[in-house]
């Protein structure tokens, strides 16, 4: 049952209750509020009064302190005990000649008080001000109500669009006899912008590909969802990586979403011959792990990598390629592995991945654990700002 919202003007007049044993004083009472247009019921117990308020709650009530039987505040407490009338505003009635436990008074939920004999412009003044208080705390208590509502509805939508988000993302790990591979997700917030694809090709190959949305939310959410519709058709219907990567961003800058662009690093796997083709449309160059010395470098130049997917139509991208030896490992991540930050607003950096990786001996599935391991451990006391994905691949014999 929601609390009834007091009425002015062209509405429906507030209602007050006034309450007082003395008939004199309820007659003069409701006489200065009637004149002044608000509904007004007189009655002169505080059972009588507890009666009343519970058939049909008044937005206001006037209540005498001293009555026989149940006073003021014993009347004000039972209204605060219950949840239907204790945002109901109580203002107590003393006489001059009485004392006025102010601090009881307001202890027990009184709002104000008001002494005899009344003074109309006084009375009016306090009535009218705690009826518009009244409406404030309903109008607030009704938005709180709508927006928690919303919230709960935002709640599920995003949880509905994080799962959607979840089905375009690999389910599974390839299989590929002599190779190893690593996969590892997680969105800064319910949905995010980072994406990740296996995509089997012909002659036994495998396309990787992690891209990184600018942005987070919703907006890259949905722009994650058409890169990986338009990277799987790029990367099927042309057999140079460098072209379809090119394709890619033509598609991507020809699309209606020009404020946004995204970083890409394509692989191209060749399990034969053992050679990777790898691509870099602006992304953080992929890093390649030797096992026979077991350390690390980056597997592209800076040279070779372009400019982000939508910045530019037309731009013509380049491939490089690299020979993975027995127990090599190719790790591709978004910005949010080495951007990520420690108490200090300190970045875990290039430098922090690279020292994760050296030094062991690593199987592809255990370079990655590695890498995931150390940025939580740097991160350790703050809250993720940012998608992260790895997806990482190695020669095992």
């Amino acid at each position: 049952m929601n609390p009834q919202k007091p009425k002015s003007g062209a509405g429906q007049p507030a209602s007050i209750l006034v309450v007082d044993d003395t008939p004199a004083n309820l007659q003069v009472l409701a006489g200065m509020l009637k004149d002044r247009g608000y509904k007004v019921r007189p009655v002169p117990s505080g059972k009588l009064a507890l009666l009343a308020a519970g058939r049909d709650p008044p937005d206001l009530i006037l209540l005498d302190i001293n009555m026989p039987e149940m006073n003021g505040y014993e009347v004000c407490e039972h209204l605060k005990a219950d949840d239907h009338l204790k945002g109901i505003p109580v203002i107590f009635i003393s006489a001059l000649t009485e004392q006025l436990d102010k601090v009881k008074a307001f202890a027990t939920g009184g709002v104000d008080y008001i002494t005899k004999p009344f003074q109309m412009e006084e009375l009016h003044a306090r009535v009218e001000t705690h009826l518009k208080l009244r409406r404030l705390q309903i109008d607030l208590e009704e938005y709180s109500r709508h927006l928690e509502s919303a919230r709960a509805r935002l709640k599920l939508d995003l949880e509905f669009a994080r799962e959607v988000q979840r089905g375009f993302l690999p389910r599974r790990l390839p299989v590929v006899p002599g190779y190893e591979f690593f996969a590892h997700y997680e969105s800064a917030f319910e949905i995010g912008g980072d994406y990740y694809d296996f995509i089997p090709l012909p002659r036994q190959r495998l396309a990787v590909l992690l891209g990184d949305v600018a942005g987070k939310g919703v907006a890259a959410a949905l722009l994650m969802a058409k890169l990986s519709a338009d990277a799987r058709f790029c990367i099927l219907t042309e057999p140079d990586p460098a072209a379809a990567v090119t394709n890619l961003n033509s598609l991507i800058t020809q699309s209606s979403i020009a404020d946004k662009f995204i970083t890409l690093a394509a692989a191209i796997l060749d399990p034969q011959s053992h050679i990777v083709t790898l691509v870099n449309a602006g992304h953080p160059s992929p890093l390649i792990y030797h096992r026979a010395t077991r350390t690390v470098g980056e597997a592209t130049s800076l040279a070779a990598a372009g400019l982000p997917l939508g910045v530019q139509d037309g731009f013509a991208y380049v491939s490089s390629q690299v020979f993975l030896e027995p127990g090599d490992c190719i790790l591709t991540f978004s910005d949010g592995v080495t951007e990520a930050m420690d108490v200090n607003n300190v970045q875990l950096g290039t430098k922090g991945v690279y020292a994760a990786m050296q030094g062991e001996d690593y199987s592809p599935q255990a370079l990655g654990d590695r890498v995931v391991t150390v940025v939580k451990q740097f991160a350790a006391g703050r809250s993720q700002h940012d998608d992260i994905a790895l997806v990482g691949f190695g020669r095992t014999g």
